[in-house]
């Protein structure tokens, strides 16, 4: 007899033998249970993770006729005529269509009219379209018709990786079920289980590297297996899997993990070295250092130490528990985002493997980014720099090295916004003069801040016989002429009367001589006081003191904002 892969061999024949997908599995059987099953299924995920399995699977809980208790518990017997022509995908009455080779209006109508017919036995007919999103648009409208009005004894079962090709008036025919990506640690166990049925000694980090291979698929995982037994002799070692599979050691993975957390970049020379030797593919082994900062980020920022979303061996997570224990967030962030960039930078590189080694170094000489609150209240000392800028590792206070200064650092300090200018309370009696300029302008900004820009250049030079006179410069003059426009006048008088009071009228006028303070002029005169009281009380901070202490720095630059 023919070898059959264990691919095959080992492919999923119940719903309790479905792996990762429980979702999928308790729903399908409460359908089946309460007889709510829906003439139109839609299976959709991930390569290799039992969609096709569970078509098959459904099919035989419908048409099973070896099973006792089929009626209770759907599970079929596997030993009938029916279980087994389904297996072998010989069934007169489950018909299997691969939409990639039958993608054709033609294909479907055979289909719908096969569909016209009842089953030679039982009770349901049932058509399982594999690859669906290849069927072409005449056929996808061929299939609407009969998916819409069904014959009562036909239940369609579509399976597919790429959902969003399938048109809407497919999809809201069907009930969708989406089969998710299988974890490592499912994956692995099943893995475990497949070589204890076939007799063979693995090592579960092994298993677990294929497990990572597979990429949550269970398909691609068991012909992996299936590949490395066949290329190894004996027990399934982690060595033996990294060679077969081209793979790089996980002990030199954490070793430039490490010095990179460390920032040694004498070690990570060493390490580029191993690289080289072991022809370590460079796109890849920075996916495994960024899947190990996304996993130490994880743990730093879950308060339970709960790994249950971490895809690694407990050995490696407590290894890099350890690692990770002193950094920061802001540093492992720092380290993921230099990484990702490296990863792009590599993926369009002539020469990515130069490339991934000046990455790691850039990496581990990078300064390392510390805590401020810990270094304001002591708990860290001195950041170091080599005398060329070249930044180490934190020294802890009580360290014996002298501390070298750092270069200046800027400082910024975000300015209190301007406080907005209410309307005068009607108890108020606000004077027209040039003090109360400003926030005549900016009262009338809040409602129309067109008109408010306009009034922004006018000086307020007199008040005489209950007449405000404005002045503007010969260069604006236009501003005149539109402000005595009689609807720009009335506006204007309408803003006088609400924040003055009724009883004022105004002018303006234009001048070649130099007019008094425009409110645009005290709005830049009051920001600039405004500065340098911040800049004054800002330095005068004590925790502003301290933080130059310790970075021996000087504040270089105060930044404002909008916010």
């Amino acid at each position: 007899m023919s070898y059959q892969v264990l691919a095959r061999k080992y492919r999923s024949q119940s719903f309790d033998q479905l792996i990762g997908q429980n979702h999928i599995s308790q729903t399908l059987m409460n359908a089946l249970k309460n007889n709510r099953l829906p003439h139109a299924l839609l299976f959709t995920g991930l390569r290799g993770t039992g969609k096709t399995s569970s078509a098959r699977i459904l099919a035989k809980s419908i048409r099973c006729t070896g099973s006792k208790d089929i009626a209770k518990n759907f599970t079929p017997c596997n030993a009938c005529e029916n279980c087994i022509s389904i297996t072998s995908g010989n069934s007169i009455d489950v018909i299997e269509i691969d939409g990639a080779s039958n993608n054709g209006v033609d294909a479907i109508r055979d289909l719908r009219d096969s569909a016209m017919f009842m089953p030679s036995s039982g009770k349901y007919k049932i058509f399982i379209i594999d690859e669906v999103h290849m069927l072409s648009t005449s056929a996808f409208n061929a299939l609407l018709k009969i998916l819409e009005e069904p014959p009562a004894h036909v239940i369609f079962i579509m399976a597919t990786t790429e959902a969003h090709k399938i048109p809407q008036t497919i999809l809201s025919r069907s009930q969708r079920f989406d089969f998710r990506r299988i974890p490592l640690r499912e994956l692995t166990n099943h893995l475990k289980h497949i070589c204890a049925l076939e007799n063979i000694t693995a090592d579960e980090k092994a298993l677990w590297q294929i497990a990572q291979q597979g990429d949550g698929s269970a398909r691609d995982s068991i012909t992996l297996l299936d590949q490395v037994i066949n290329f190894s002799s004996g027990e399934l070692s982690e060595k033996s899997v990294t060679e077969i599979l081209g793979l790089t050691d996980r002990s030199l993975i954490f070793e430039v993990f490490e010095n990179l957390v460390h920032r040694s970049s004498e070690k990570m020379v060493d390490a580029l070295e191993k690289l080289s030797v072991a022809a370590t593919n460079p796109s890849l082994f920075l996916q495994e250092i960024i899947r190990l900062l996304r996993h130490a980020l994880l743990m730093k920022a879950n308060s339970n130490n709960s790994v249950l979303s971490i895809d690694l061996p407990n050995e490696e997570v407590e290894t890099l528990k350890t690692l990770t224990a002193e950094l920061s967030d802001a540093d492992l962030h720092m380290l993921f985002d230099m990484c990702l960039k490296s990863m792009a930078d590599v993926s369009r590189a002539h020469d990515p493997i130069l490339v991934m080694e000046i990455a790691l170094l850039r990496m581990a000489q990078a300064p390392q980014v510390l805590d401020l609150q810990q270094l304001l209240s002591g708990a860290v000392a001195t950041v170091q720099t080599h005398p060329l800028g070249q930044s180490h590792s934190p020294k802890l206070s009580g360290s014996t090295d002298k501390p070298q200064l750092l270069p200046k650092v800027e400082m910024t300090k975000l300015a209190a916004a301007p406080a907005t200018v209410s309307a005068p309370k009607p108890e108020e009696k606000k004077i027209p003069n040039t003090s109360s300029l400003l926030e005549f302008v900016q009262f009338v900004k809040k409602s129309e801040p067109f008109l408010g820009a306009k009034l922004d250049n006018l000086a307020l030079t007199e008040v005489k016989d209950q007449k405000i006179h404005f002045q503007v410069k010969e260069s604006f003059g236009f501003l005149a002429d539109q402000l005595m426009q009689t609807d720009t006048s009335e506006k204007v008088q309408g803003f006088i009367d609400s924040y003055y009071g009724v009883g004022y009228a105004f002018s303006v006028t234009k001048t070649k001589a130099a007019v008094g303070s425009s409110a645009h002029s005290m709005t830049v005169q009051k920001e600039a006081d405004a500065e340098i009281k911040l800049k004054d009380d800002w330095m005068k901070d004590s925790r502003v003191q301290k933080a130059q202490d310790v970075f021996k720095a000087k504040v270089k630059v105060i930044g404002k904002t909008d916010s």
